[in-house]
């Protein structure tokens, strides 16, 4: 770990980038999957621009028009093109899980080695906040919190951040702990380090391979929860093309045959938490200090 600190960028850059192909090439499921994360990328980002019809204008075609060659995906009950509703909303949900992933990776992430390093009251305050969260079931949790302040995409990312706390709290505490008294973070501060440093360059790089499995694994719970409050008519609102109304509006017609409303969007859904979830090993091998040796 130390040779690792002490090296200088330009030095570590090379590496870096041999240790990531050597990662990429040992497993193509993490290849793979970071392909994949990086079209959904890419469809977040220019999918407004290469949608083939507006997703909110009706009557482009025939109501219900199972797919064809002019609709790829069909169309739904109102006309309006499956596809290009599935292209636009990947940059709603995905503009809505990693914010909200994001928010409680790094606060509870501080939190959680804070209280691990430190111990003694903030320790016990920490973790009575993590245990206070998980008592309750986390999606009714979310769904009290859009429900008491308002179905807006930015109560949606702050319920999805606050019941993702805990997850974080408790990893980063138990890694922290466990780590706080090892022979390098002794050496750190003979040689006159602050707590601070200590915790940030030293314990948090440590720390950040499990971590980075459980950001990966809650990204594609956190679409899903997304998805499940517009399902139940508490995320975004109607007319927005987002895959959780897309699925809750074709619902109502599997049953009568017109299977490609719902099936679409659902598959887009199953497919990106699956990208996440592959993600997650990659991620821990290509940030892991002792995989770099």
């Amino acid at each position: 770990m130390a040779a690792v600190l002490t090296t200088s960028p330009a030095s570590r850059a090379p590496s870096r980038w041999a240790h990531w192909r050597y990662i990429l090439s040992d497993n193509p499921l993490t290849l793979a999957s970071g392909i994949l994360f990086l079209f959904f990328v890419l469809l977040a980002v220019v999918g407004p621009w290469v949608a083939p019809f507006d997703p909110l204008a009706s009557n482009v075609g025939a109501p219900m028009t199972p797919p064809s060659w002019r609709h790829w995906f069909g169309t739904d009950s109102l006309g309006r093109d499956i596809l290009s509703r599935v292209i636009v909303a990947t940059r709603l949900d995905f503009g809505i899980a990693p914010s909200a992933v994001l928010l409680s990776f790094v606060i509870g992430g501080l939190l959680g080695a804070c209280a691990g390093y430190y111990g003694g009251r903030l320790d016990r305050a920490v973790s009575r906040l993590a245990d206070m969260v998980m008592a309750f079931p986390l999606f009714v949790l979310a769904m009290g919190i859009v429900a008491a302040m308002g179905n807006t995409v930015a109560n949606i990312v702050l319920a999805t951040a606050v019941i993702n706390l805990p997850f974080y709290i408790r990893v980063a505490r138990a890694e922290v702990n466990v780590r706080r008294e090892a022979g390098f973070v002794e050496a750190a501060r003979l040689a006159g380090n602050s707590d601070a440093r200590i915790l940030l360059w030293h314990l948090v790089p440590n720390v950040m391979p499990p971590m980075m499995v459980q950001l990966s694994l809650n990204m594609g719970w956190a679409i899903l929860n997304a998805a499940g409050l517009s399902f139940i008519g508490l995320g975004v609102r109607p007319p927005e093309a987002e895959w959780g109304i897309m699925v809750a509006e074709g619902a109502q017609y599997i049953v009568s045959g017109e299977w490609w409303v719902a099936l679409f969007p659902g598959a887009v859904l199953m497919l990106a938490v699956f990208c996440f979830n592959l993600l997650g090993d990659g991620l821990r091998d290509l940030i892991d200090p002792r995989r770099r040796t």
